[in-house]
């Protein structure tokens, strides 16, 4: 029981919280811009605690899955000075904006902080080489700095691994910095070859998702599958050993035990080959100053910034499906599962970030399409009819309402 509630006060405030900051952005800049806010509320449902302003009404709500900032001519216009509707155009953008921008900050703020004060952050500083890697073979050695690769500047490891992965094998011009001297290479990384099904398991050994059009989707395994055994021995309930098998295995087909309706079915799945580049050195880690926890830590919330950015750039393209992404049930999961103080902050920083950057795209419904309605308004140097808005926002809502039965049902697929 005591777990449970745990949980549940885990989630409710993370939830809560990410809107509240959302939705308190939009308060005040409203305020700000002299636009009358009728109510501020957190949750939806009937009240259960309320105050009333000079002019607005602060209220909580039973439901704490969401939130809203009532202005005055929000929804049906009105003549009155003090209302949205009769504010200049970069006024109403700039109220609509604030509360993704309010959550993005407040993300990579909060993200800044624990990445400055973890430690132990790699340099691109050249601590040993590989045996039968490239650095080895063209002399690279121990003191080297990695400097730039084709052009990209080279900071960090995560700046050496993200050229090599979009590199593709192909030849490189490295530049390497050694006693104050340059020096220049051409390499082809060293090609390292893995076995790759498109499976993605949890802990518990419970297939999450599958990549699209991957040997384990063509060949019939399906998300909720719990692997039991692969070539007939059983793994367990490790991870990490059900990761060893499939890589180590020797043989062209991989026979897969997994469990599915409470009935034992054998699958044998055929996977690909994938190719990754190395150069096959070790880095050096940073030393612990105060400077370099700035220095790294900035990097690494650049990174992750841009990460959440990819991730949605690979939505729009198909690389990733809608049935991966995840909805409040998933979350909620999430954020129940988590241990400790600092991985609780993570994901809640990663959550305020994701909800700023997603409520800024064009979508009917979403900040970003009110945004869009604003900014042809601007153009058209008058509004759009109120009719035709209204009609383009609820199909926006209803749009994000199947998205999120859809992604919810899948949500609860992947839990039971």
């Amino acid at each position: 029981m005591i777990p449970f509630l745990i949980s549940a006060v885990k989630i409710i405030f993370l939830l809560g919280f990410v809107i509240l900051i959302h939705e308190a952005g939009h308060l005040i800049v409203a305020k700000f811009c002299k636009v009358r806010v009728n109510e501020f509320a957190i949750g939806f449902g009937p009240t259960i605690f309320q105050k009333q302003g000079k002019e607005t009404k602060y209220a909580l709500r039973l439901i704490p899955l969401g939130g809203f900032c009532s202005m005055e001519g929000e929804d049906q216009r009105s003549d009155a000075k003090d209302s949205f509707s009769q504010a200049s155009v970069p006024k109403r953008i700039a109220i609509v904006v604030a509360g993704a921008t309010v959550n993005i900050i407040f993300g990579l703020i909060v993200y800044f902080i624990l990445m400055s004060s973890t430690g132990n952050y790699i340099t691109n500083i050249v601590d040993s080489t590989i045996d039968g890697y490239i650095a080895k073979e063209i002399g690279i050695q121990q003191g080297d700095k990695i400097i730039e690769i084709d052009g990209n500047k080279i900071k960090s490891k995560n700046d050496l691994e993200k050229i090599l992965e979009k590199n593709g094998g192909k030849e490189l011009l490295v530049k390497i910095e050694r006693e104050g001297e340059l020096k220049e290479y051409i390499i082809k990384p060293t090609e390292v070859k893995s076995k790759y099904t498109g499976i993605y398991l949890d802990e518990n050994l419970k297939i999450v998702t599958l990549d699209k059009n991957s040997p384990a989707e063509k060949q019939g395994l399906k998300a909720n599958d719990k692997l039991l055994k692969i070539n007939h021995e059983a793994i367990e309930g490790d991870l990490n050993k059900a990761i060893q098998k499939i890589q180590q295995n020797e043989q062209d087909v991989i026979i897969f035990t997994i469990e599915r309706n409470n009935k034992e079915i054998e699958i044998e799945i055929t996977p690909d080959y994938i190719s990754s580049y190395y150069l096959g050195v070790k880095l050096q880690v940073a030393e612990d100053t105060f400077i370099n926890h700035i220095i790294y830590g900035g990097m690494e919330t650049k990174t992750f910034a841009f990460s959440i950015i990819d991730n949605i750039k690979q939505l729009f393209t198909g690389k990733i499906g809608v049935d991966q992404m995840m909805g409040p049930v998933g979350i909620s999961k999430v954020v129940a599962n988590t241990n400790g103080i600092q991985e609780f902050i993570y994901i809640l920083a990663l959550i305020s970030l994701s909800l700023g950057v997603t409520n800024l795209l064009p979508i009917p419904a979403l900040d970003g399409g009110k945004i869009l309605i604003l900014l042809i308004e601007g153009i058209r140097r008058k509004p759009i009819k109120q009719e035709t808005e209204i009609n383009i926002q609820l199909m926006g809502f209803a749009i994000l309402i199947a998205l999120s039965i859809y992604i919810t049902y899948h949500d609860i697929m992947r839990i039971f």
